[in-house]
């Protein structure tokens, strides 16, 4: 089944392009049905990347999704076009009396300042707040989980000695999670970030599980016990290039990074990069949507507000 966007979403043909179907308004309103309503905060800087690789997951599911998106309007978006975001996105004010069954918050490019420190921390608080009465369940990305468990957990982040940035093989520690439902012992997926949060936190919170974790690059996924909330440490919506381009653009800055680990073949920079994820990311999102989200979302989105009022 298809996702539902907005008609003239430039991401639509690049799905068309790889025979994924994307259905336009018009067409959905014409189907009889409860499609689920998520909402994509975007908060990586290319924005049109990150709306083609996450719609890209999201499609492999037989639902039906309305997809809304959100931006930061406390933040000066630098890498997209004021027209784009005023054709495709919302802002808070614009949402806030809406209710989801899901919510996505990706990653961002401000890890190693303090999340006070971040200038749309203010915004983004009244949004993890707002999550609690109008979202069923939050699935968080990169520095979106660290954001997520230190506002929801006053779990902290902590500065690496050096960025991780590759592919790394992760052990699924709890295959009885519905989210990791059909996945192997053994998974890939990529990292890239300067920071990381302590697994001695997360065990210390009896809210939370951790369901799969790297030898090398150390925690990957944690789930709230309630399926309400899931955090990946990493992200496993990248294209093949993404960890390419990032290493190129660092290169540029005379940052001097290292190679991202176990990415290119034989370790060389000419050699394309070998695509190794994608099943697990497919697998990840299909499952949070069919057992965490559709399974067990209301049909009355409403019954959310006052479901925590009574707690």
């Amino acid at each position: 089944m298809p996702i539902r966007v907005p008609k003239e979403l430039p991401a639509i043909k690049v799905l068309e392009k790889e025979n994924i179907f994307v259905m336009d308004e018009d067409r959905a309103m014409h189907q009889d049905i409860r499609p689920l309503q998520l909402l994509i905060l975007n908060l990586m800087p290319k924005k049109d990347e990150t709306e083609v690789q996450l719609l890209r997951l999201l499609s492999n599911t037989p639902l039906q999704i309305n997809v809304d998106f959100l931006h930061m309007s406390s933040h000066r978006a630098k890498n997209t076009s004021k027209d784009h975001l005023k054709r495709f996105y919302h802002r808070f004010d614009e949402v806030q009396e809406n209710y989801y069954d899901g919510l996505i918050i990706t990653g961002a490019p401000v890890e190693q300042l303090p999340f006070e420190e971040v200038d749309y921390w203010p915004e983004l608080s009244d949004i993890f707040k707002w999550s609690k009465t109008h979202v069923f369940s939050t699935f968080h990305i990169c520095w979106g989980a660290q954001a997520g468990l230190y506002y929801h957990h006053k779990i902290n982040k902590h500065q690496l000695a050096q960025k991780i940035s590759g592919i790394y093989l992760h052990d699924v520690l709890d295959s009885a999670w519905s989210i990791l439902k059909g996945f192997d012992d053994v998974f890939f997926a990529p990292h890239s970030r300067y920071t990381t949060v302590q697994k001695a936190d997360i065990e210390a919170t009896a809210e939370l599980d951790i369901l799969a974790e790297s030898q090398e690059a150390g925690i990957f996924l944690v789930g709230n016990k309630n399926n309400r909330a899931f955090y990946a440490m990493g992200h496993l919506e990248y294209d093949r290039e993404t960890l390419e381009q990032e290493f190129k653009r660092d290169l540029e800055k005379g940052i001097d990074p290292e190679v991202p680990a176990h990415y290119f073949p034989d370790n060389d920079q000419e050699k394309t990069p070998q695509l190794r994820w994608h099943m697990a990311a497919s697998l990840l999102f299909s499952n949070w949507l069919n057992y965490a989200v559709y399974q067990n979302t209301p049909y009355d989105l409403t019954s959310l507000s006052k479901e925590q009022n009574q707690l």
